[in-house]
């Protein structure tokens, strides 16, 4: 049956429809948000999938270009891979609902979010988030929420949620917050050095608002919502895990208190190894085969339990620190001799280098998306290559969480990139994780601070980031303890992965993961005072004294740029029909290049200081307005009985007769110029029909009267 359900959001109308379409999907919605429609379809196979730990969650966000009234411009005319955007939206669908869903279950469930239609004032990224939620609470997949979400802004001092084109053009914030009724599930931001009291009042404020879009969802399911379907329960058997408990818990408490993974990693298999045993003497190597999985999951539960208790109880960490010591830390710049800027950052064992290239701005990347945003100069990629982690795996390109780990770090650090007006480059920063145990993306925020700095792109200040972590008590929610600086076990079998990245000043990005039922307040209260201290100390102890600020020259093998602005009107002049003349300065100028922008501004990029001047010197020849009585350098281009042409620039050529060459009396044009000759002229006469005289001879005397003055 359609039925359709409206509430507002942010003061605009908000509307869910659904019975009409998709009836064989296990939940369909339609949400309309002005003229903003994406259809959520969510299904779940009715068997779960054989031989597999974990929860086998998809989620797709599709962007059709039809939504804007464009026409893909790939060869087939038809939509490719998701662009980065939509990969990013994807996993901020996935995050708030992920940890929603029952820990047992291990049935497929995806879930696909198609924009139908996109007024740019209202997000379908948030329609997506909220229809997703919406989707899953009405259809018959076992699912714990509602939860939804809001995007907010920062406009003249004042919290904004849901923000218009206009409005997101001033704010300075970018920030998307997921939760249910009772606890936040989702931060994902961009600031510019926002403080942590106006962050944590935004996160409070987008609460309010996403409360009453849970209770929306609450009374459609409550109206419609199917009853939820039995499943087979993949929880560990708890006589099996209580055995294993009772036999191998001390020997895991102690084999987990590892500084070094290696070392960790290689206990883990040792104790698997023993348990393993200890089923087959117990029980048979036929009953050791059948609970494989059981005694993996046994093994993985117990290690957990005993991180979890070690922490939570004595507030010892598996690698000895204290619960808000970092670990070892250090780093280094100009590591590669050939880039334009460099670094590596060490943090215990994770480990980022970091590489940054300075190049036209031409060469900023084009988008193609549903958005407004057609460009961007500033590219920021992650790659995480699997000998990083010890395995042998072939690379096979970014996957979704190299595309996110780069889209955090680039965040984090475009808000004090200086403005294309004061350094007109396009700027790409490559992260290679050569190792990894944790905080792999916010060891590339530092490192690619430090590459920038390296490179001489004068940044307004520098940007560092850390990653805090958290243990519940399962019994006594408000009960908790926050780890800074997690490495990769605390993430693995912790409730949260709070990553900040800021200056001194403030916040410029946030990503949260979060693995248990929601963050309270307070908790994000004190991860932000956690990450501005430890922050802090990176930023003065370990990054400022190997380069506390930009270089004041960008490297000697980075383009030189020269730039200048040209009167519109001249710039068909400068290109030439065909390209003619610009390519000709770009040949004669050993192989620069150039960017001309449609106000007159130009940019003349040169490995090498003087084939830009030429080049300058050439454009400003050609833009130049021909006067009498001016003078110019100009090139012989053919040559007549009564004298020679003179290109001086601009496309014009003038006539320098044969009587004009030199004082001194000329046979033959060809005994004093040849084609190709340089020549510096001097215009006498421009014509009623622009016909251009020049003389030589003029110069000759003047020089020569000069020099009888002198003596």
């Amino acid at each position: 049956m359609f039925k359709t359900y409206s509430t507002e959001l942010a003061g605009r109308k908000l509307t869910i429809e659904t019975g009409k379409i998709a009836e064989l999907a296990n939940g369909s919605v339609m949400v309309r948000y002005g003229d903003t429609v994406v259809m959520v379809n969510v299904t779940a196979s009715k068997e779960p999938r054989d031989g597999i730990d974990f929860f086998p969650l998809s989620v797709d966000y599709e962007e059709k270009l039809y939504a804007v009234g464009k026409i893909p411009g790939s060869f087939l005319k038809r939509e490719g891979k998701p662009a980065d955007k939509a990969i990013l939206t994807s996993r901020a669908i996935d995050r708030p609902l992920r940890p929603l869903f029952p820990k047992d279950f291990r049935n497929d469930v995806c879930v696909v979010a198609t924009v139908l239609s996109v007024e740019q004032d209202n997000s379908p990224e948030v329609c997506a988030m909220i229809g997703s939620a919406a989707a899953l609470a009405i259809s018959d997949i076992p699912f714990g929420g509602p939860t939804a979400a809001v995007n907010v802004g920062y406009v003249d001092g004042q919290v904004v949620i849901n923000p218009t084109v206009e409005q997101r053009e001033k704010s300075r914030l970018t920030l998307t917050v997921a939760a249910t009724e009772a606890k936040i599930t989702m931060i994902e931001a961009g600031a510019d050095e926002i403080p942590n009291d106006t962050m944590l009042e935004a996160i409070k404020t987008a609460h309010i608002e996403i409360k009453n879009i849970c209770k929306f969802i609450k009374e459609i399911q409550e109206d419609i919502g199917k009853t939820k379907f039995e499943y087979k329960s993949f929880g560990v058997d708890p006589e099996f895990f209580e055995e294993i408990r009772k036999e191998f818990k001390d020997r895991m408490y102690k084999d987990v208190q590892a500084a070094d993974k290696e070392t960790r990693d290689a206990n883990m298999e040792k104790i698997t190894q023993a348990i393993t045993e200890y089923v087959v003497s117990k029980y048979g190597e036929e009953e050791a085969t059948t609970r494989k999985q059981d005694i993996a999951d046994t093994v993985h539960d117990l290690e957990k339990e005993c991180v979890r208790e070690m922490i939570f109880v004595e507030h010892k960490r598996p690698d000895g620190r204290k619960i808000d010591e970092l670990r070892p830390l250090s780093c280094e710049v100009a590591v590669l001799p050939r880039v334009h800027g460099s670094a590596i950052f060490t943090r215990g064992q994770t480990q980022a280098m970091s590489i940054a290239t300075l190049g036209m701005k031409s060469e900023a990347q084009m988008l193609d998306g549903v958005d407004e945003e057609t460009g961007k100069r500033y590219m920021h990629h992650y790659n995480f290559p699997s000998y990083s982690v010890g395995e042998a795996r072939p690379s096979r390109g970014p996957g979704r969480r190299e595309v996110g780990h780069g889209a955090l770090a680039e965040k984090a650090l475009v808000p004090v990139l200086p403005s294309e007006e004061e350094f007109p480059y396009a700027i790409r920063v490559v992260s290679e994780i050569l190792s990894s145990n944790g905080s792999t993306s916010q060891a590339s925020i530092c490192g690619s601070t430090l590459a920038l700095m390296d490179a001489g792109v004068p940044i307004k200040r520098p940007v560092a980031g850390i990653s805090t972590g958290l243990v519940t008590n399962k019994e006594k929610p408000d009960e908790y303890v926050m780890l800074t600086d997690i490495q990769g076990i605390e993430d693995f079998f912790g409730d949260m992965d709070f990553k900040v990245g800021g200056t001194k000043e403030g916040i410029t990005a946030i990503q949260v993961d979060i693995k248990c039922d929601g963050l309270t307040y307070d908790i994000i209260e004190q991860a932000f005072e956690r990450t501005k201290v430890a922050r802090d100390y990176i930023l003065d102890e370990i990054m400022a004294p190997v380069l506390a600020a930009p270089r004041t020259e960008i490297s000697k093998y980075a383009p030189k740029i020269i730039t200048t602005t040209i009167s519109v009107d001249k710039i068909k002049d400068v290109i030439g029909p065909g390209g003619k003349m610009i390519n000709k300065i770009i040949d004669e100028a050993n192989g620069v290049k150039i960017d001309i922008e449609e106000d007159g501004r130009v940019c003349i990029y040169a490995t090498e200081g003087q084939d830009g001047q030429k080049a300058l010197k050439m454009i400003k020849n050609i833009v130049k307005e021909i006067e009498v009585n001016e003078i110019y350098d100009g090139k012989v281009t053919k040559l007549m009985n009564f004298g020679a042409f003179v290109d001086i620039g601009g496309g014009k050529e003038g006539l320098l007769h044969i009587s004009k060459i030199s004082s001194k009396r000329v046979e033959k044009v060809e005994d004093v110029l040849a084609v190709g000759d340089e020549v510096t002229v001097k215009v006498i006469e421009i014509d009623n029909q622009g016909r251009i005289n020049l003389s030589m001879k003029e110069l000759e005397a003047n020089n020569t009267e000069s020099e009888s003055k002198e003596q």
